[in-house]
């Protein structure tokens, strides 16, 4: 059962023990040795669903659908908001020391929930509210199920910092391990959003007039530049 963090940001909830520790150890066994992952150093990801798109940062329209595998459909999240199935699923591997910059996913693409999975070593993510600057550490970990609504949902960025340890709360410094996620999201009917951030909404900033100008397109335009 999902039970809240009684904390900032809010909206997290998390089920600890979301499966057995050998479950977790033969999903592990699969990930690792079944699985044909792309030859990427650093952070590797597959997809199931819809395929996430890291220019847009919604769906790459141009892959099709791919069905879950029998292995993913039993690690569905229990209890959510939605009554269907996700239509993004996003397995990923973190080697020790491995990170993902602090994001909000997209608003208009996807929808006001979204689930991750955690298996492995444990690590510890941070949030910070895009209006104020808050921050905040949430420990996560092994066989642990995070749903992120609400204000972290909408109003904070997440994200991992690339190193090899984290320090606790009580001092003690942690290793970093192999760590794997499985991220679940849900598309937005009508692909708008109404939360108005205008820090962190694609919907809000596109309504002021103002277009996402995404990385791909800056160093596009840097190249064209430096060829002329």
């Amino acid at each position: 059962m999902q039970e809240e963090l009684e904390m900032e940001p809010s909206g997290l909830s998390m089920q600890t023990e979301f499966l057995t520790a050998q479950h977790e150890d033969e999903l592990i066994d699969m990930l690792s040795n079944r699985l044909d992952w792309p030859a990427l150093p650093g952070r590797r990801s597959l997809h199931y669903g819809y395929t996430f798109s890291y220019k847009t940062f919604g769906i790459d329209d141009d892959v099709p659908f791919r069905p879950f595998p029998d292995w993913l459909t039993g690690l569905l999240p229990r209890g959510r908001r939605e009554r269907r199935d996700p239509d993004q699923v996003c397995v990923q591997h973190y080697p020790p020391g491995a990170g993902i910059p602090p994001h909000a996913d997209t608003h208009g693409a996807y929808g006001d929930e979204l689930y991750a999975l955690s298996l492995g070593a444990p690590v510890v993510m941070q949030f910070r509210d895009g209006r104020s600057g808050a921050r905040a550490d949430v420990d996560l970990p092994a066989r642990s199920m995070l749903r992120l609504g609400g204000s972290a949902r909408l109003h904070w960025t997440h994200g991992i910092r690339a190193r090899k340890t984290d320090t606790l709360p009580d001092g003690t410094v942690r290793p970093r391990g192999h760590r794997w996620s499985i991220t679940y999201r849900w598309l937005r009917e009508g692909a708008a959003c109404a939360c108005g951030d205008e820090k962190l909404c694609d919907t809000a900033r596109r309504r002021r007039g103002v277009e996402r100008e995404y990385r791909w397109e800056k160093e596009e335009a840097a190249q064209a530049r430096d060829g002329s």
